[in-house]
């Protein structure tokens, strides 16, 4: 008696409906992963640049943004598990800059008008974006404290531009001379709690951001052609990027050969600076699906680092003190762990409850989900928000309707 073929993690209609938006001019082209229990399938439509013949294939490099902070958040969870950090020490201890925080009256009050902070910013402050400092819903250039951020060339707000941030001791000094935005500890605040935990990493482990995470997460996991910057025998691989604007038609963010990721930045960004490929990051998907194991069987991390990363971490009163700070709704479906967002309930967009994962907001997304065994993971070149944009939108449908 013959045995029953294995059944495709792929299906059809995830294949049709994701060739089609390449196809109607929807994205230049894309390159999607499922994965059940271990066994993956990988398909990639289109080409690597708008008008371009050279076509995305499984190995292309994409610019990850967000994605960039699980693993952030990892390094971290590591130096704890080394000794190295304490998740409710004050920061300020290898982050002196940060020590004597001022604290806006309100949100939108002038930079000097300021009370003293109650207490210290803490790692678990920095983990689940509870620093009192991030980015705030809307018009990126509408309060003082914005305007004095976007002067000082930090990127706190908007999509990453490593050609622009200083090194980490001068982001450091510079940002510290900004009081914070709402107490320590008070409200959910997305994305610089990532760039200030970078650093932090940096100075705990006694070397760079990048040469820490490669020894303790990329070499370990394979992930050969995750870094910051992409090296000139690798370029040709890279994927020109593109914004979404308005009218619906795409505008050139970053080209390849001689773009922002073509050489080291002076600042790797731990909130969206990374580059990866769909295998890269999946080897990075199925390990926290696994609760820190490698596939060589290392632990890359604990079981209860990796649980209270995907444990959601704000309480009910953070979450409606912080409503609308990265979009509307957003609570409704979700919470947030260490670096990654955690399904609450059920929806289209976010699968079942306790599904966790992430996206990069130059056009990526991924999640692992414990009860099912899957990894799912969409990188394309175009910037545009998740919840707002079809490619998204149709592929995890897709993939929750399978």
């Amino acid at each position: 008696m013959g045995t029953a073929a294995p059944q495709k993690v792929l299906s059809q209609r995830l294949h049709d409906v994701m060739a089609a938006h390449v196809e109607h001019g929807d994205i230049p082209g894309l390159v999607m992963l499922v994965s059940r229990r271990g066994e993956a399938e990988v398909e990639a439509f289109g080409t690597k640049a708008v008008g371009a013949e050279d076509p995305i294939r499984r190995d292309t490099i994409f610019r990850i943004a967000s994605m960039t902070k699980p693993i952030t958040a990892l390094a971290a969870m590591i130096l704890v598990e080394d000794g190295k950090l304490n998740l409710d020490a004050p920061v300020e201890t290898l982050l002196p800059e940060l020590a004597n925080r001022k604290v806006l009256r309100r949100l939108d009050g002038p930079l000097d008008d300021t009370v003293p902070a109650r207490r210290s910013i803490t790692l678990r402050d920095l983990l689940t974006f509870r620093m009192g400092f991030g980015l705030v819903w809307g018009p990126q250039d509408a309060l003082p404290i914005q305007r004095a951020a976007s002067a000082l060339q930090l990127c706190a707000f908007g999509p990453p531009r490593p050609s622009e941030q200083p090194e980490p001791d001068e982001w450091m000094r510079r940002f510290a001379t900004l009081p914070l935005m709402h107490q320590p500890g008070e409200r959910w605040m997305y994305n610089t709690g990532s760039e200030v935990l970078g650093v932090l990493i940096a100075r705990a482990a006694g070397k760079p951001l990048e040469a820490f995470m490669r020894e303790r997460i990329f070499e370990p996991l394979g992930m050969k052609d995750t870094a910051f910057s992409v090296p000139p025998t690798k370029i040709d691989r890279l994927a020109t990027s593109y914004m979404l604007n308005q009218k619906g038609a795409l505008d050139l963010y970053d080209a390849a050969a001689d773009g922002q990721w073509s050489r080291p930045p002076a600042f790797p960004s731990g909130d969206g600076g990374l580059v990866s490929t769909i295998d890269d990051y999946f080897a990075f998907g199925q390990m926290m699906l696994n609760g820190g194991l490698g596939p060589s069987g290392a632990w890359i991390a604990s079981k209860a680092s990796v649980e209270a990363m995907t444990t959601d971490q704000i309480t009910r009163e953070e979450k409606a003190a912080s409503d609308g700070s990265l979009a509307p709704g957003f609570w409704e479906t979700r919470g947030w762990g260490y670096g990654v967002a955690i399904s609450t309930r059920p929806s289209e967009l976010t699968g079942g409850a306790g599904t966790f994962g992430w996206d990069g907001g130059l056009g990526t997304s991924w999640t692992s989900d414990p009860k099912t065994g899957r990894v799912a993971i969409l990188l394309t070149q175009v910037s545009a928000y998740p919840a707002m944009w079809n490619v998204y939108r149709d592929f995890w449908r897709t993939i929750y309707e399978s």
